[in-house]
């Protein structure tokens, strides 16, 4: 049996004054999501008088009702959700791909084209020429204006790059004898036991695209196509009646909801969704880079 070894009393007051700032940071925080949903299932005349902190004071669904009820919203969440999907694929797949290519030694010219790429990631061209490509590549008021410019990242092709060169060596000479080409390395090898990596960029460009919503902002007018990051920033932007009209089974009717009201209710709405995502590849970040790979 080992004695444990008791703490001093200095020992002791740091741990107490480190859990406690780190309490208050907690609270700082998760106490502004709290408050935006406690206001939100709140009925939005009576959130008008103020004096709501920790419960809602009248409960109510009412807020939802509208946000849901208003004319686009469901038509902006599926824009938002295939763009996200859609573009988080494609930029993981294009990103991973050249990244493949720059971590092998033998690529020509490899050392100038990372120069090429480390300037980008000073240097940009600014909004005015970047609107002119757009229209020059025919993607203003197309859904590919999401897609095709940030299929790749070089900041993110450094990240795979370091990961991909960390992998053994013997792994790709192994698939060679056995008469795999390059193809079938990055894609049955290198892709699998990447995971984690591959996980990390996903989230963070899944949480990118569905945040973004000065892209639909700029090049899309068509409000079929805008996001619902996009519709939130319309809603902020133009809501400024008291109570709001909204069309539900084909009559408009007054309700007790108010323009900070559909707000708050619809930055839940589009906050939650990707929110939940963290979970699930939260264990990703976790895990041993060559897990199973390699046997001794």
């Amino acid at each position: 049996m080992f004695a444990l070894k008791r703490k001093t009393k200095g020992e002791a007051l740091f741990d107490i004054i480190n859990n406690l700032i780190m309490l208050c940071i907690c609270f700082i925080t998760l106490y502004p999501i709290w408050y935006v949903l406690v206001n939100a299932f709140n009925n939005g005349n009576d959130a008008m008088r103020g004096g709501i902190y920790w419960w809602p004071r009248m409960f109510s669904f009412e807020n939802f009702e509208a946000v849901f009820a208003s004319p686009g919203i469901m038509q902006a969440m599926w824009v938002t959700v295939a763009k996200t999907l859609l573009g988080t694929v494609l930029h993981v797949f294009f990103t991973a791909m050249v990244a493949y290519a720059f971590s092998r030694k033998n690529l020509i010219g490899g050392k100038f084209y990372m120069l090429m790429g480390t300037v980008t990631l000073f240097f940009g061209g600014g909004l005015i020429p970047t609107f002119l490509l757009m229209k020059d590549l025919h993607l203003l008021e197309n859904f590919l204006v999401y897609i095709i410019p940030v299929m790749f990242s070089f900041f993110d092709l450094i990240i795979f790059m370091t990961f991909f060169r960390e992998i053994p060596d013997g792994l790709e000479e192994a698939a060679r004898i056995d008469g795999a080409n390059d193809w079938s390395i990055f894609l049955r090898i290198v892709l699998p036991v990447s995971m984690p990596v591959i996980a990390t960029i996903a989230l963070f460009h899944g949480v990118y695209q569905w945040n973004d919503y000065f892209t639909g902002m700029i090049y899309i007018n068509n409000t079929d196509l805008q996001p619902i990051q996009t519709y939130l920033f319309r809603v902020v932007a133009q809501s400024s009646s008291s109570q709001m009209m909204v069309a539900v089974q084909g009559s408009s009717v007054t309700r007790s909801v108010t323009s900070q009201s559909i707000k708050l209710a619809t930055m839940v709405v589009t906050t939650l969704p990707i929110v939940f995502v963290y979970p699930f590849l939260q264990r990703y970040f976790v895990k041993g880079m060559m897990i199973g790979s390699i046997k001794g």
